[in-house]
């Protein structure tokens, strides 16, 4: 099987998963000071059933966001097709790939790989498994805490430089 890649900040290549990222403000989106509080065990955006119904949908990934301490939750829930381009998925690997800009976390159904989930460093490059077994119609969701740094005196932006949905053969 070859390589099926798709851009998740385009539109076409969204729709082939049947996703809208959508994103919101905040260690925890709508809490008063944004959730920063001292102590804060866990916050719910992480976690696969978190309804961010009501959050921006986020038409470019790449637009910065910023007014010094930044920081933003980027979730995007994708359904396994069973083909794309003709080229059956079942079986396959299925990998998020993305460049978060300055530390960022990525969470897969609720849950983090610490090894390879975590994000640290200006415009890194991080591979992510979401499924070893890509099945049609298995719904997944895809939760980015993206913030910006350095914290004492943070400049720039959040954003994703890019988000891909990889499917490879298995081995």
């Amino acid at each position: 099987m070859p390589r099926v890649a798709l851009d998740l900040n385009k539109p076409e290549d969204r729709r082939h998963v049947k996703a809208e990222w959508r994103v919101a403000s905040g260690l925890v989106p709508g809490a008063p000071n944004e959730g920063l509080t001292a102590q804060l065990l866990a916050s719910p955006a992480r976690l696969a059933n978190h309804d961010d119904s009501g959050w921006e949908v986020c038409r470019n990934i790449r637009e910065s966001r910023s007014v010094g301490f930044t920081c933003a939750w980027y979730r995007i829930a994708v359904e396994v097709p069973a083909t794309i381009g003709g080229v059956a998925l079942a079986g396959s690997r299925v990998w998020f790939e993305t460049n978060i800009d300055n530390y960022g976390e990525i969470w897969i159904d609720g849950k983090i790989d610490r090894s390879t989930g975590v994000i640290v460093g200006l415009n890194a490059q991080h591979r992510v498994e979401v499924s070893g077994s890509a099945g049609a119609g298995a719904r997944h969701v895809i939760a980015c805490l993206v913030l910006n740094g350095p914290l004492a005196e943070p400049r720039g932006g959040i954003f994703m430089r890019y988000a891909t949905l990889a499917f490879e053969s298995p081995g």
